[in-house]
């Protein structure tokens, strides 16, 4: 079974759960853990980047919540932002709920990863056997290295790296994901070559298929795992098999 392990949906016209199912079954793919979006409008990501617009920095978890009720293929992720004195109680209402892992924004919630308002989620993402997402940012306490750190603090905490790391090749990234048995590297919108020399490097125990939806479309993103030369066993775990067990989704 094929599970797309990163996705956004919103109400939003753009990236609603209705459009991404349809997505979803036009490559071929059975499932998808999915995660609020809307904070970004990613029609016009760059105007993010630059500073000229704001993002809305309050995640729609209560949308995901119906959409995975709705939908049993699809699977949930709460974001939470880290600074928010209710961010834990917050996690673990969802978590309650049956979400799977955490989802952290540093482009939207301007926290860093050596921050002390990290370690409560982090326990209780241990605690919970439910991984924590990320990607990373290009600025101090922000970056692959720091989230790297932060893994190394909790090595019961699962931590997945997403786009897997900063750039087109990030050898920060795969190294971390070679040596630490609790990091893992995920697909989307990343470069062929990154996702090569990962799988070279790390394993492909270590390499999670997403697709970054609605700013990708997963049929796209997964043709760059298709094309890779590895075995039917290898592409696999990938696509599906390392994720469902680091989800606990044993009957996906």
């Amino acid at each position: 079974m094929i599970i797309d392990a990163h996705a956004h949906v919103s109400p939003t016209s753009y990236g609603s759960t209705e459009n991404y199912l349809a997505q979803l079954k036009q490559g071929d793919i059975q499932g998808g853990v999915v995660c609020p979006g809307g904070m970004l409008d990613v029609r016009k990501f760059n105007a993010y980047i630059t500073g000229k617009d704001k993002p809305d920095a309050v995640p729609k978890n209560d949308y995901v919540d119906e959409s995975v009720r709705a939908n049993p293929v699809l699977h949930g992720l709460v974001c939470v932002d880290p600074c928010r004195p209710d961010a834990a109680e917050v996690a673990e209402r969802y978590l309650g709920k049956g979400f799977r892992g955490l989802m952290l924004t540093p482009l939207v919630h301007k926290f860093s990863f050596c921050d002390d308002v990290m370690a409560p989620l982090a326990r209780l993402a241990g605690e919970r056997e439910a991984p924590i997402y990320s990607h990373v940012a290009f600025r101090p306490g922000a970056n692959t290295p720091d989230y790297v750190e932060l893994a190394r603090r909790f090595p019961r905490t699962t931590f997945i790296l997403e786009h897997m790391g900063a750039g087109h090749v990030d050898n920060d990234a795969s190294a971390a994901a070679a040596s630490l048995d609790n990091f893992f590297l995920e697909t989307s919108l990343s470069s062929y070559l990154q996702i090569l020399l990962s799988v070279k490097q790390a394993g492909a125990s270590k390499v999670i298929f997403g697709s970054e939806y609605p700013l990708s479309h997963p049929a796209a993103e997964i043709a760059k795992v298709l094309l890779l030369p590895i075995s039917a066993g290898e592409r696999d775990k990938i696509l599906g098999g390392n994720i469902r067990e680091l989800l606990h989704l044993k009957g996906a």
